[in-house]
């Protein structure tokens, strides 16, 4: 039985391969991004590859990949449920509805006539995103139907690049007055301005469509519940100063939990057969939990620390959460 994993330093591959080592797992390095992958997978019981939402090649075909091995009975992580909707809003949006989950109330529209004859009767603030982007990249506070126009305008028009240089930009220069990057790090943000980077100057301009998320008010965190082989850990993620977003801000606690988030993070992924799955929760007026986006990746940094975490049946575990290494069970559970 041997596993074959796709090694990119940084990624959740780092934790799989220590955890390999440390149990005796035979494994294999493989290199995706080579024309000849299935035939160096051929050896291979399994596969595994963290792909991103930061390299446009894995944008080009991670997806594809793993359901050609999935078709074939290789074993695969993420599979195609797991990961057929990450980075992509508006999938979550039809996917979430379609089994009735809690969720922010999310509106697309494929036209300009469709998107212009709905902003004339809602109401406003609304949130406008991209389908892809994390860390609150491309996510901004719309906040009368004027600005609503000037982005539909947009989406119908020219359409937008996937890199947000001017909130990149703004992220770096709070992190550097918040101390925790040097200002080195601003200087890379307005070198930006000038070259982009390198996955928004090599996939096309986001045009065509335009989504809007309903503003849920008065939230000074988010809840982030990662759920993974049946078991649950949650963190608070604390808005940025003089921001309405959470996701990036880098600051995190473990208290006060509400748990109706874990309930339903557990329930979704078992409905939708999820591999692993990171949930974003805001509250309503009522105190009603709504899911905001959904992503198979996560950051470590803040979920790595939890206190302990929840099975499948709510129990309380204080004990490390081994979210990485549960992945690799999952595998040879299912082998």
């Amino acid at each position: 039985m041997k596993i074959a994993i796709h090694h990119s330093i940084g990624s959740f591959s780092d934790r799989w391969i220590e955890y390999c080592k440390q149990n005796n797992i035979q494994y294999k390095i493989v290199n995706c991004y080579d024309s000849n992958i299935i035939e160096q997978l051929k050896d291979c019981d399994a596969f595994m590859w963290h792909h991103s939402n930061y390299d446009y090649r894995d944008a080009l075909f991670a997806k594809q990949l793993i359901y050609s091995l999935q078709t074939i009975g290789v074993k695969v992580f993420p599979d195609f449920h797991t990961t057929w909707h990450f980075d992509d809003k508006v999938g979550q949006k039809y996917l979430l509805e379609s089994i009735g989950a809690p969720m922010v109330p999310s509106h697309v529209f494929y036209t300009k006539n469709d998107a212009e004859s709905w902003i004339k009767e809602t109401s406003f603030p609304k949130v406008f995103k991209l389908r892809g982007g994390s860390g609150s990249s491309n996510v901004k506070l719309v906040k009368t139907k004027s600005e609503a126009k000037k982005l539909i305008n947009k989406a119908f028009g020219s359409g937008f690049n996937q890199f947000d240089k001017f909130n990149h930009l703004k992220f770096r220069y709070g992190n550097f007055k918040a101390g925790k990057e040097g200002f080195d790090a601003v200087l890379k943000g307005i070198a930006r301005l000038f070259i982009g980077n390198k996955y928004s100057n090599m996939v096309p301009r986001e045009k065509g469509y335009v989504y809007f998320q309903d503003f849920i008010p008065n939230n000074k965190f988010d809840i982030r519940v990662v759920v993974v082989n049946g078991n649950a850990a949650a963190e608070r993620r604390m808005v940025r100063k003089g921001d309405f977003r959470a996701s990036g801000s880098g600051q995190f606690s473990y208290d006060d939990i509400n748990i109706e988030t874990i309930r339903i993070a557990l329930e979704v992924s078992n409905k939708l057969k999820l591999q692993s799955c990171a949930y974003d929760f805001v509250f309503d007026e009522n105190n009603n939990p709504l899911i905001v986006e959904m992503s198979y990746g996560f950051g470590v940094d803040g979920i790595s620390n939890v206190p302990g975490y929840w099975n499948s049946s709510l129990q309380w575990h204080e004990e490390k959460f081994n979210p990485q290494e549960w992945m690799v069970e999952n595998i040879l559970e299912s082998l």
